[in-house]
């Protein structure tokens, strides 16, 4: 039988006791540095995952009304469905907005949820409201029947806009009415009414609370410089470059006031023209507001970098000029539109 020899053992020496101690020394704090790091990476990671969840809900909306060339929503035919694909399909085209705010659920605009669903468009969506009761209840069914139908494309309902602004405190029972039948209706979207600032600081300033304060689950304000330009006294000068400071400034005031409630800045704009055409203070005289297409860039983009700084929602007025309203809103009424409200319907590049 052949001998196989043993291995053997190589003596070991302190030297070499002392240079495994500090390799595993080294390799300890090699894994120790890599955990931390692992560690601060998932924080951070953590972290923008929250501040990105928490900003989720920030909207960069535009009014969006299809009332456009020689349609009028006072009379005679209602937006075409062709007409509503046609425009939500240039704004999607043209402009970063992939969220609108509408302004009624009938005479064909119901059609636009699903327009909007069809191009992961969300919207805020305004319940019209005025002086004909029985119209109001069927807006206000028809409302119910949108909110149902589109969950996930509709995220907020308004009762009304500028109802005050229009017809004083005379229906304000109507407000409470449609929102007392959306709470009935359980409906998932939060409910607000839409006014000017001026009206939800009830008419004073410092900022004071109306009574819809408590009804309402979120506050959406208008806010126009260019107006406060003409009638009020008590902010009768903002320029074009002051613009959006005055939109915070007022979102600050109704924050105050409401403390604990969203306020979402939910009309503020600039008209494109006549280009160079101003307005005049018939308190003052003075002339602060000039229209033009730079000066309503300069508002927009400003404005809404200033929101997002804030992590606020803002909607601009509006995404298609309608040339209707020259009579209810003097010669810039036709100019508020980011895009133009005739044929190619092209839009500035924001």
């Amino acid at each position: 039988m052949t001998h196989r020899p043993g291995r053997t053992a190589r003596p070991i020496f302190p030297t070499q006791i002392i240079i495994t101690a500090e390799r595993l020394m080294k390799q300890l704090l090699s894994f120790i540095v890599i955990s931390m790091m692992l560690v601060v990476c998932q924080n951070a990671s953590a972290r923008e995952k929250v501040k990105k969840n928490a900003n989720s809900n920030v909207l960069q909306c535009a009014a969006f009304s299809p009332y456009v060339g020689d349609l009028t929503p006072n009379y005679g035919a209602h937006p075409s469905k062709e007409l509503i694909d046609q425009l939500l399909d240039k704004l999607v085209k043209e402009t970063p907005f992939r969220c609108i705010m509408t302004y009624g659920v009938m005479n064909g605009l119901e059609y636009t949820f699903a327009a909007a669903k069809t191009r992961h468009i969300k919207v805020i969506a305004i319940i019209w409201l005025d002086d004909d009761i029985n119209v109001n209840s069927r807006s206000i069914t028809a409302g119910i029947n949108a909110a149902r139908a589109y969950p996930g494309t509709i995220i907020k309902l308004s009762c009304g806009s500028e109802v005050r602004t229009r017809h004083n405190y005379a229906f304000d029972g109507e407000i409470s009415r449609c929102i007392n039948a959306m709470r009935e209706a359980h409906v998932t979207q939060p409910v607000t009414t839409i006014d000017i600032w001026w009206e939800w600081c009830n008419r004073t300033y410092p900022c004071q609370q109306t009574g819809f304060g408590a009804q309402v689950d979120w506050i959406g304000i208008n806010v126009f410089p260019w107006w406060d330009n003409k009638y009020s006294g008590l902010f009768p000068c903002t320029p074009a470059k002051r613009a959006a400071d005055f939109h915070i400034a007022r979102i600050e005031d109704v924050r105050r006031a409401y403390p604990g409630k969203e306020v979402v800045l939910t009309e503020f704009g600039w008209p494109n023209g006549p280009e160079g055409g101003t307005d005049t203070n018939t308190r003052t005289g003075q002339q602060c507001s000039v229209a033009g297409k730079k000066n309503q860039e300069l508002v927009v983009k400003s404005t809404f970098k200033k929101l997002a700084a804030k992590g606020w929602s803002g909607t601009v007025f509006e995404a298609f000029s309608e040339n209707w309203k020259p009579n209810d809103e003097g010669n810039f009424g036709r100019f508020w539109g980011i895009c133009q409200g005739e044929p190619p319907y092209s839009c500035t590049k924001f």
